[in-house]
């Protein structure tokens, strides 16, 4: 179960792929059931419930993309001190990682519990929905500390080129989160609360999995020294995963802006564009999980060196995701529509405004497709090779496009506008990674390391 990889050597397409497609089938797995979460809801509980679930996707992303990027960071010196060969050093990184994640998740299951109400006013939610995404919300941010754990975990596991397991975590949690949602939703009819309980759940299956393949993994055997504080190794992980968080928790803010806008356009309108938005994560999957393997890739031969393979990886990467998401993109044009009609059982008039919204949006974010996954493929080469910054600041350029696109576009174009705002997000953080990679790696190869 706990198998490691060696990324230095050997085939940088090859690797790269056997690395990532274990990573894309846990991807799918996980937003399968996301999907099925809200095929249950929908289909279960109707549209109103569909919108109350739908739209806490973006105030979700906000307070758990901080444990994700976290995680992301930490990982990146155990990858690095891996390819280094320094073994000491991935297990006192290991120790250090635990420590500022438990610090992390109580600071943010406090702010997230205390703020949720507020804020789901300043969003400006409806009032048919607001008490049930507040629900939903609660019972998710409760389990924070599972997906931190995980996610961490998971993070060590690939470090050391062991994707198998994360996809074995994944598909327990699948199984389990579609088995509880059937019976919390469909059975016990529990509504929103279950389908958030059942989450929480299967996020605690695949911590565990997690759990025993590093326990299983003598190189990542953690002694009680490694465990004991340590300032500077603190310092050195919150420098790569901090700016890491903070650009995810960037994008957030984007997303939140975008979310009261897109409140402002109505209930049916709210309805259709989230819809779409629950699909997001299954169209993007296969380019976070090549993104993953570049930045395993990159981090390995960055601590060994080998700057010619990074540039290798990171260009045949790029050519497969690009082709990938062509493909994604074909396949929405034809067949997105009744994909987001499987969601909804409703009155038909009002199911059919909800699908028109729905479809419009999915189009415009499969014209994009192309633009999004060579965002991930370079932002992950730069977080590889040890630049946090960089990925930040594209955040902050993801935030300027998104919020400036949805307040000014939506005056002339109207719904086209919070369409398209999405879409630009995309493209301008991807010109700059793709900017900010080549100058990264000119640095790199003339020994000026930043």
């Amino acid at each position: 179960m706990a198998r490691t990889r060696d990324m230095t050597q050997g085939n940088p397409t090859r690797l790269i792929l056997l690395f990532s497609l274990p990573i894309a089938a846990g991807n799918l797995l996980q937003q399968l059931y996301n999907i099925i979460d809200t095929l249950v809801i929908g289909r279960g509980e109707g549209v109103v419930a569909l919108a109350a679930v739908s739209g806490s996707g973006w105030l979700d992303w906000a307070v758990l993309s901080i444990t994700l990027g976290l995680a992301q960071g930490f990982a990146i010196q155990i990858a690095q001190s891996f390819g280094a060969g320094e073994h000491g050093m991935l297990r006192r990184a290991a120790g250090q990682s635990i420590l500022l994640s438990i610090f992390t998740v109580l600071f943010l299951e406090l702010g997230s519990q205390l703020f949720l109400n507020p804020l789901l006013h300043l969003l400006r939610f409806p009032d048919n929905t607001f008490a049930l995404t507040e629900r939903y919300l609660r019972i998710i941010f409760a389990g924070m500390g599972f997906v931190m754990a995980y996610n961490l975990l998971a993070g060590f596991l690939q470090a050391v080129g062991n994707s198998r397991t994360p996809l074995l975590a994944m598909i327990a949690a699948t199984c389990t989160n579609v088995a509880l949602d059937m019976l919390f939703v469909l059975v016990f009819r529990w509504g929103v609360s279950g389908a958030a309980l059942a989450t929480v759940l299967s996020q605690a299956v695949s911590f565990c999995i997690a759990l025993i393949a590093v326990i299983r993994l003598p190189l990542l055997h953690i002694t009680r020294d490694d465990l004991w504080p340590d300032r500077h190794i603190m310092s050195k992980l919150l420098h790569l995963g901090m700016p890491i968080a903070f650009g995810n928790l960037v994008i957030s803010l984007g997303g939140l802006v975008l979310q009261r806008v897109v409140n402002g356009f109505g209930f049916i309108f709210m309805a259709g564009y989230n819809a779409a938005s629950r699909l997001q994560g299954m169209i993007e999957l296969f380019g976070t999980a090549i993104g993953a393997g570049v930045s395993t890739f990159s981090g390995q031969n960055c601590g060994a060196g080998r700057f010619d393979r990074v540039r290798e990886g990171v260009r045949k990467a790029s050519l497969i995701a690009i082709i990938v998401a062509l493909l994604i993109t074909a396949a929405l044009l034809i067949w997105g529509k009744p994909l987001l009609s499987l969601f909804m059982d409703d009155d038909p008039q009002i199911v059919d405004q909800v699908l028109t919204y729905g479809y419009r949006f999915l189009i415009f974010m499969a014209i994009g497709l192309p633009f999004l996954y060579l965002l991930f493929t370079h932002r992950s080469a730069l977080q590889g090779l040890g630049d946090t910054l960089i990925p930040m600041i594209s955040g902050f350029v993801e935030l300027a496009f998104r919020v400036l696109c949805s307040i000014i576009m939506p005056l002339f174009l109207g719904e086209w506008g919070v369409y398209f705002s999405e879409i630009s997000a995309w493209i301008g953080a991807a010109a700059l990674l793709i900017i900010g990679y080549q100058y990264r790696m000119r640095r790199l190869e003339s020994g000026k390391n930043i």
